[in-house]
């Protein structure tokens, strides 16, 4: 797990709840129980407020870094995306987008992140409209046209295009392989494991799970094949973040509340 992801995950997860803001030893402690080293940490942190993620604020604790507002609309709609929130029925429209030029490999990423799928080079298209694709192209300075298209084959049509622009097999088989990977892992969190032992594994599942969220472009159920893997993985994911949840929020209050003692006392931070 590296450090920079992991720090999206902490803010998102447990401190946006909490003000979005934090002292650094605060995110210290937090990502050790998952392998990150301190100064991973501190290198994730100037690095994302370089990138306008983060920004640097003095707390009664110490040094700290809130959230930005373009950060905090990002993990607003990560969350959406990540607990499948806010859908709306599908209208049976897609929303296409046409190049100029092929993008650039960052761009590419980026449009499949907002759940678009490549028919070629310069054809792109999503089930639902983003938000973020005009500021996205705008800013890469790519010269598209943008179109609201019903395909006109009927379901054979609508299907075949589907499958060009999205391998569904390949996440499919994802699905599978993230349930099996973490069926042991959250099993073995029981009423007599620590909360920072639920805190670690829940914060793996999340990570994990996260990536999926970026990866799967969500189509409504007409377009998926049935069954679809990614249909018990989220139920899978949903019911043991939740019961897992208890136990990690004591684990990230105590960790906070032991910064803030420590910083009254004057001990320092790790």
């Amino acid at each position: 797990m590296q450090a920079r992801p992991a720090l999206f995950d902490l803010y998102g997860d447990y401190l946006r709840p909490r003000g979005g803001r934090a002292p650094v030893a605060a995110l210290v402690r937090l990502l050790a129980p998952v392998g990150i080293a301190a100064p991973a940490v501190r290198t994730a942190v100037s690095r994302m407020v370089r990138d306008g993620w983060l920004r640097p604020l003095r707390l009664s604790s110490g040094p700290g870094y809130q959230l930005t507002p373009k950060a905090a609309r990002r993990l607003d709609e990560t969350a959406a995306r990540l607990h499948r929130t806010g859908r709306v029925p599908w209208d049976g429209r897609f929303d296409l987008v046409l190049l100029r030029r092929p993008p650039a490999p960052r761009v590419a990423r980026r449009l499949a992140d907002l759940g678009y799928g490549m028919l070629g080079e310069h054809s792109w298209l999503a089930a639902r409209p983003s938000d973020e694709v005009d500021g996205l192209l705008t800013g890469a300075s790519v010269d598209y046209e943008r179109f609201s298209a019903a395909h006109a084959g009927g379901s054979p049509g609508v299907t075949a295009m589907v499958r060009r622009a999205w391998d569904l097999p390949q996440i499919g088989r994802g699905y599978e392989e993230f349930v099996a990977t973490h069926r042991p892992v959250v099993s073995a969190v029981t009423a007599r494991s620590t909360d920072e032992e639920a805190y670690a594994a829940r914060f793996a599942l999340v990570h994990s799970w996260r990536a999926f969220a970026a990866r799967d472009p969500q189509l409504p159920t007409a377009l998926l094949p049935s069954p679809w893997p990614g249909a018990g993985a989220a139920h899978f994911f949903e019911r043991h973040a939740a019961r897992l949840r208890p136990a990690a929020d004591r684990f990230v209050e105590r960790c906070l509340a032991t910064v803030r003692r420590g910083a009254r006392v004057g001990f320092s931070a790790p």
